[in-house]
């Protein structure tokens, strides 16, 4: 029990210290979070009302993120994955960041949850068995294979990083299992997001087997994307130094998965509009407006730009090795695949309706400024848990007290 009491306050006092780019930076985000209350603030007295959705459209923004973010959880498998299974030298040595990554990931979707729900008080309709959304909704398995994958990393990296603290080896006979099923449940998290659009019959858009695939293959490109952009600040900024061979790595399988995710995408283009029936009304919306109405239409394509050209210009040497110019495809990817899978993925599958209605959505100020909250909130609580994790990994945080370089 000292040793734990010691962690938890070696570890706040280690986080708690920074200069002044540190400082402008949780401020900056801070503001955010405090915007984030006051609107969830008006969403929880005066309704969903004060959003952009409707009867018509009643997943919009926050549901697009919800999505979105399932994926980058799911995208730091992708360190695990090599560092245990394979024993990669250079990703064993960060494993435990992405594990943090995943962390706040969830974190984030629960948020995005307790958004979309609108109040507080309905959530005990997602705890099983009393919920009457526990078993019976897609989203109620969802937010509990999320839980389970919360969990799993959080055991998973703290106990690594209380490992490193103490000075003690790992019990690697209950933690390498624990691991493995981390790993597998990865996958597992944003298949089941997946099923929770692929089996509704009347969203035409949604209705089909493919869509677990693409939600893996883009899940394992903006989440190794946002990584590597992570790792760039981290070796910037700090004296944690990121092989350049995990990097090189992530870059592999961003290059290979958004090529993979382009090539399901234009498949499903061509498939749905070679003979065009009422079934791809939502596609053709899309990408070229229905009825004059094309709110949607600069957003596929501006996706489709960002996606292609990151994807040409990792295939381009000087930047897939160049690790000043890498971030460029990185962030490229990373916004076009958030496009994808939320405004140009979520909203179209309402439009039309399954009864013909042609409503268009856009996201109100609340919804903007609830959204850009709980991205602040999550990049806060990354912040706190990289730059703790990272003390450790150095040695600044140990059993005993902070070392001298950390005093």
């Amino acid at each position: 029990m000292q040793q734990l009491t010691s962690f938890a306050a070696d570890y706040t006092r280690y986080v708690l210290k920074g200069g002044t780019k540190f400082y402008a930076w949780m401020g900056s985000l801070a503001v955010l979070i405090a915007g984030m209350m006051y609107v969830f603030y008006l969403q929880n007295t005066d309704g969903l009302i004060v959003t952009g959705m409707t009867s018509q459209i009643h997943d919009g923004l926050y549901f697009a993120n919800l999505v979105f973010l399932v994926g980058v959880a799911a995208g730091a498998v992708t360190i695990v994955f090599p560092a245990y299974a394979y024993h990669h030298e250079g990703m064993h040595k960060v494993a435990v960041l992405g594990e943090m990554l995943a962390i706040t990931a969830v974190i984030m979707v629960m948020m995005f949850v307790f958004a979309h729900m609108g109040r507080p008080d309905r959530l005990w309709h997602m705890i099983p068995p009393w919920g009457i959304y526990s078993f019976s909704s897609m989203l109620g398995w969802d937010v509990m294979v999320l839980n389970g994958y919360l969990i799993l990393n959080i055991v998973c990296g703290f106990y690594y990083l209380w490992c490193k603290y103490t000075g003690n080896p790992s019990n690697n006979k209950w933690f390498l299992p624990v691991v493995y099923v981390a790993i597998v449940w990865a996958l597992s998290i944003h298949t089941v997001t997946a099923f929770l659009i692929s089996t509704m019959p009347s969203r035409p858009m949604w209705f089909h087997s493919m869509m677990p695939i693409r939600f893996i293959t883009t899940a394992f490109a903006a989440g190794p994307a946002l990584i590597i952009l992570i790792f760039m600040i981290v070796r910037k900024n700090t004296k944690f130094w990121v092989d350049d061979s995990a990097i090189k790595l992530l870059t592999t399988i961003v290059t290979w998965c958004l090529g993979l995710a382009i090539f399901l995408t234009l498949s499903e283009v061509v498939v749905e509009l070679y003979a065009r029936t009422e079934h791809a009304n939502g596609l053709y919306y899309l990408m070229f407006g229905l009825h004059g109405l094309t709110k949607l239409v600069p957003w596929f394509w501006s996706a489709v730009v960002l996606m292609i050209g990151a994807f040409i210009l990792f295939l381009i040497p000087r930047f897939r090795n160049d690790m000043k110019l890498l971030p460029i495809p990185c962030v490229m990817a990373f916004a076009g695949i958030w496009i994808e899978k939320g405004m140009g993925l979520i909203v179209p599958g309402f439009i039309p309706s399954p009864i013909g209605e042609v409503t268009e959505y856009y996201p109100s100020f609340v919804e903007v400024l609830m959204t850009l909250g709980i991205w602040a909130f999550g990049f806060f609580i990354l912040t706190i848990l990289l730059k703790g994790a990272i003390g450790i990994l150095l040695g600044d945080i140990k059993y005993g007290g902070l070392s001298a370089a950390a005093k």
